[in-house]
């Protein structure tokens, strides 16, 4: 399991745009039958990518839950959301025994306390990809299947703006309880580029994010760094995620 460290803004900003990806870039996180875990030490946070083809995958499979979380099971102190984004797929999640399909794009979200997570495609030739980002957690609450008809629909940014979009919220108070994660999704309406506009922090908590149904040849742009160096041109610390191309979608950034 790859371990990432956290970084302070004095530091950051000396960085090199090599040394920006390999500390805040994950990839290859979907590999065949395999499960590919980040530990970040900001906030305890996990990433996962399973990639199932021929196998059922357990969630554990090549993590030393001991030696990495002091726990007896994945899941004993921790909560887990996943979107299935592998497209004209169908992902099969068995939990504790109870089985749950997820299509293109559907969330689901296991409690804390889930002793067993196996992960499965229905079929090979169009296997799942599940992102799946997991917190600590104090107690469990309900595993449950969120379809984008469940999530809460908010739309912000206007066309003027280039900002026109819609953020589905999944995992979020206002459609389940958690102890502290939240999901959603972003969908960016035709002629629209900027996500994260105006361009803003996030104090409470940390964000992990990835990008995907990215058409092939293009790219995204992070402009990175406090707002004095960014309007100074010769302190700009832009930086070009590649994409993962695979099947028309990058992997994941962080």
């Amino acid at each position: 399991m790859d371990i990432r460290y956290s970084c302070n803004q004095k530091d950051f900003k000396r960085y090199t745009t090599e040394e920006m990806r390999d500390e805040m870039l994950i990839t290859g996180l979907y590999k065949a039958d395999e499960v590919v875990a980040v530990y970040s030490h900001v906030d305890r946070m996990v990433t996962l990518g399973c990639m199932p083809v021929h196998e059922t995958v357990s969630i554990d499979k090549g993590i030393d839950v001991w030696a990495n979380f002091g726990t007896h099971y994945f899941l004993e102190r921790r909560e887990i959301g996943m979107f299935n984004i592998g497209k004209d797929s169908t992902g099969i999640v068995v939990a504790d025994g109870v089985k749950y399909e997820l299509g293109y794009k559907d969330c689901l979200y296991i409690t804390q306390g889930t002793k067993e997570v196996t992960f499965a495609s229905a079929d090979p030739e169009h296997p799942a990809k599940f992102y799946m980002v997991s917190a600590p957690a104090h107690c469990s609450y309900e595993t449950r299947l969120i379809k984008m008809a469940d999530a809460n629909h908010r739309p912000l940014g206007s066309v003027e703006t280039c900002n026109k979009r819609t953020i589905n919220q999944f995992i979020h108070p206002d459609v389940l309880k958690t102890c502290q994660l939240s999901m959603g999704m972003t969908e960016l309406e035709p002629g629209s580029n900027w996500n994260t506009m105006p361009s803003h922090t996030h104090e409470r908590r940390m964000e992990i994010y990835t990008y995907f149904e990215l058409p092939e040849g293009q790219v995204v742009f992070h402009m990175c760094g406090e707002q004095p160096l960014l309007e100074h041109p010769q302190r700009r610390r832009h930086f070009q995620l590649h994409l993962y191309l695979g099947n028309g979608r990058r992997e994941h950034g962080v």
